[in-house]
């Protein structure tokens, strides 16, 4: 019988900087309670002689006691340093890999140019992970029928940078950077006249792709809505006879936006609940600024989903979408046709799911949910 499966990741305590930080702590509290015993002496002095006005002394000994409560917050992080050592050589076979869905958010192509975006979408796609297991949404916030057409622009080429990719195993995943950087291939391809060949045409690909966002992105401002109904396209290939059994999925999400609701853009929601400064050390997140990995049941607030949990019960913090519902669960996968083209009944759902009222009435984001 196997035996549990040895960790990915281990953390390991930066002894050395923690000696430091402790010894700095100690000095710096001494210093402090030093400071504060001549404050409250000084202050008793001053009650009983009146030799200073007694109110810009007091207000100068208020301000002393706020930095030294925001200089103990702050040493939090300092108290015990780890560093997060990883073991990609133990990750399991492709068949054991967990789903991934890779999200990028984006809100207003005049402010963020496609080309650096798109960069990204096909940096995503071209991920080292099994395609039928990665997913990746582009999440336009900005309803831009410029961001729409450069996802499509985007997954045309990659329909050949991803393979190209694969086949010579490039180290670098993006576009740009790859073709202003002096990598090659893999040194096993060097001086392959069929890499030479295909190189030059990829080439040629991205240079029709810049191109293309190029021309696409002319009046870019006026192209972001602030009122528009929800728009949900998976990209597929337009004449339907390709296999895309190589590709992980793409999806463009734009979701409903009325004058009358209050939206925020792009990752706010997220950027808002996050600590800059990451506590791993301490149990805290271990997360700073963008760029980070969070499980389905840190979403949506969940454990494991028991089976027999009352339907109405979850649709009272899930909404009705029966679909939504579904992925709750560890087994859920999400069904789409060889062509990847959704049904009618799975459209009304997205548009359901991306509507602005869709959380009406529901717990969602309100409490923390305990299914388990």
């Amino acid at each position: 019988m196997d035996g549990p499966s040895p960790p990915l990741n281990a953390r390991r305590v930066l002894t050395k900087d923690l000696i430091l930080n402790r010894l700095y702590m100690l000095v710096n509290g001494i210093a402090i309670l030093a400071l504060f015993y001549y404050r409250a002496t000084t202050l008793l002095r001053i009650i009983e002689t009146r030799e200073t006005p007694l109110v810009p002394y007091l207000v100068v000994i208020f301000a002393e006691i706020m930095f030294t409560f925001f200089w103990v917050l702050y040493q939090a992080y300092r108290w015990k340093p780890v560093k997060l050592e990883v073991y990609p050589e133990r990750l399991p076979g492709d068949e054991k890999l967990p789903p991934v869905d890779v999200f990028i958010c984006t809100a207003d192509p005049s402010k963020e140019p496609s080309l650096g975006v798109m960069n990204t979408v096909v940096s995503a796609l071209a991920l080292d992970y099994p395609p039928d297991k990665l997913a990746v949404y582009l999440q336009d916030d900005g309803g831009s029928y410029v961001t729409l057409n450069a996802i499509r622009e985007a997954w045309k080429f990659a329909r050949f940078w991803v393979p190209f990719r694969r086949k010579y195993e490039l180290k670098i995943a993006c576009p740009a950077a790859y073709f202003s950087s002096k990598e090659s291939a893999h040194e096993k391809f060097i001086g392959s006249s069929e890499f030479a060949a295909e190189k030059k045409i990829i080439e040629k690909k991205y240079a029709e792709f810049q191109e293309a966002l190029e021309k696409n992105s002319v009046n870019a401002s006026a192209s972001v809505s602030r009122d528009h109904s929800p728009v949900i396209e998976v990209m597929t290939d337009e004449n339907g006879d390709s296999n895309l059994k190589d590709m992980p999925l793409l999806v463009y999400v734009a979701r409903e936006k009325r004058p009358g609701h209050p939206h925020h853009f792009k990752g706010g929601a997220l950027n808002t609940l996050k600590s800059n400064i990451g506590l791993d050390g301490l149990r805290g997140p271990n997360i700073y600024g963008c760029n980070f990995v969070m499980t389905r049941e840190a979403i949506y607030g969940t454990g494991k989903i028991e089976k027999e949990v009352d339907l109405n019960k979850l649709k009272k913090s899930f909404g009705s979408s029966n679909e939504f519902i579904k992925s709750l669960y560890k087994s859920y996968k999400p069904q789409l046709p060889e062509d990847r083209k959704p049904s009618a009944e799975l459209q009304k759902e997205l548009q359901l799911l991306a509507s602005c009222t869709y959380d009406n009435g529901t717990d969602w984001g309100e409490e923390a949910s305990t299914y388990c």
